[in-house]
């Protein structure tokens, strides 16, 4: 017999560690996001490392702005960013403060709720595909900018947290270089994912954006 998910929330010190301990460790983890239509779960299956001034594909390589501010802060919170224009990502920050290194949740499986997401993302042809990639999981959950600073730690009331799950073991989790990330930061294979699993999104090499004339 199978046993049930672990429900105890991930702990402070869990996120107070080094994004590439924190990264893989998500891998099995439950997120339960809660919204006035109610509460979806969803299990992660992939993640990517973001390794804040080390790490030339994060946000926070230059230092800090209005935009990334959260990333600075605390350990266990969520950093969420708006991106082309129109697609929210979630990530989770981690390590001591002031390093701004984060774990974006890449995709996953929604175990509880899907009625709900299914409404969100009208264009999904398959249950699986409703949390596969970084814009469609925040959009599966109802994540936008309002979330970011929310502690992922906190009680039980919180708009987002994150539990123990079923993590995933040492002999499930691969990695490789990360979807979409160009320059140095393309060379480092920080992208976590669970082996075989069909909610796991394509990998995708950087491809530069043509200005518009």
């Amino acid at each position: 017999m199978i046993a049930a998910p672990d429900r105890t929330p991930l702990t402070r010190e869990f996120f107070d560690r080094p994004v590439l301990e924190v990264a893989p460790g998500l891998l099995g983890r439950t997120v339960v996001r809660r919204t006035a239509d109610g509460p979806i779960e969803l299990r992660l299956t992939e993640v990517e490392a973001y390794d804040g001034a080390n790490d030339p594909g994060s946000h926070a390589y230059r230092g800090r702005t209005a935009r990334n501010g959260v990333m600075f802060g605390p350990p266990g919170h969520v950093y969420v960013y708006f991106t082309y224009g129109m697609w929210h990502c979630m990530n989770l920050v981690c390590g001591p403060s002031g390093t701004a290194s984060g774990v974006l949740l890449r995709a996953g499986e929604i175990i509880e709720g899907a009625e709900l997401a299914r409404k969100r993302r009208l264009s999904a042809r398959t249950d699986r595909e409703l949390a596969k990639g970084p814009a469609r999981l925040a959009t599966a959950l109802g994540v936008d900018r309002a979330l970011d600073g929310t502690d992922a730690c906190a009680p039980a009331d919180s708009p987002l947290t994150i539990l123990y799950g079923t993590p995933a073991s040492a002999d499930e989790v691969l990695n490789g270089p990360r979807t979409g990330v160009s320059g140095d930061g393309a060379v480092h294979p920080w992208r976590f994912w669970i082996a075989n699993d069909p909610t796991v999104s394509p990998y995708r090499a950087h491809t530069p954006r043509r200005r518009r004339t």
